[in-house]
């Protein structure tokens, strides 16, 4: 799915919690809804391990750890597709080609799908209470700056970084770990994605009201999925 693009003019600077990004790694930001019940073909599952051995990290764990775990989140119980999900691929050409091996190796058979291309800005942000790798939520922000925030100084907007700073900092005390951040707008009308691991619901609850707190959403229009994790192979099975 092509959305309308909507190139902001940020100029991208680390903050006191997140650091820039090293390389050219891109995430594939996806949510889709299943083509009925029946399992995924062999053939989707090779792809996924080829894509693998070729430096693509498929799941969140995978971005703080490098480890080898495909997973997604279940997201029909809160929005109107089933599953939500990331990749990371080790660049911008390797994501859209990745995507089309994807999708002819029978992704598409089993999903419809929308699909998000963008770099890393800032690096991943374990939670300083200690990362839980079994943490079974994941919350997905897309969310552009809206004319707020272009219209705005630059000495406010260093102000709401640093507003929002304070926020982020509180989040990965609380449990929260920060999968850092992807720049989306060269393609999207969003212009990023953050992505965060919940060990508890109630901690997402609780970012949210220190969030409003210091108006982080003042200059921003943001879309919100939350999911379940579950291993990529019990999603989609595996039929030759």
């Amino acid at each position: 799915m092509n959305e309308q693009r909507t190139t902001s003019t940020e100029v991208t600077v680390a903050t006191d919690l997140f650091a820039l990004g090293e390389g050219e790694r891109a995430v594939v930001f996806f949510t889709a809804r299943r083509h009925g019940a029946g399992p995924a073909p062999t053939t989707l599952l090779d792809e996924l391990e080829t894509l693998r051995a070729e430096g693509w990290l498929l799941s969140i764990d995978a971005m703080f750890t490098g480890s080898d775990e495909m997973s997604l989140y279940d997201a029909g119980f809160a929005h109107d597709v089933d599953v939500v999900g990331a990749f990371e691929a080790p660049g911008l050409s390797q994501a859209h080609a990745g995507i089309a091996r994807l999708e002819q190796a029978g992704w598409a058979r089993t999903f419809r799908t929308a699909w998000l291309v963008g770099r890393r800005e800032f690096a991943p942000v374990p939670s300083t209470a200690g990362r839980d790798p079994s943490s079974p939520w994941a919350f997905f922000a897309l969310w552009q700056w809206n004319d707020a925030w272009q219209q705005a100084t630059p000495a406010e907007r260093l102000h709401y970084d640093q507003e929002c700073d304070v926020a982020f900092s509180s989040d990965v005390g609380s449990g929260i770990s920060i999968a850092g951040r992807h720049r989306l707008d060269p393609g999207s009308r969003w212009h990023h994605l953050g992505m965060w691991e919940l060990p508890a619901l109630a901690l997402l609850d609780d970012a949210m009201a220190t969030h409003e707190r210091v108006a982080d959403f003042k200059f921003t229009t943001s879309l919100h999925y939350i999911g379940r994790r579950r291993p990529m192979t019990d999603v989609l099975g595996a039929a030759s």
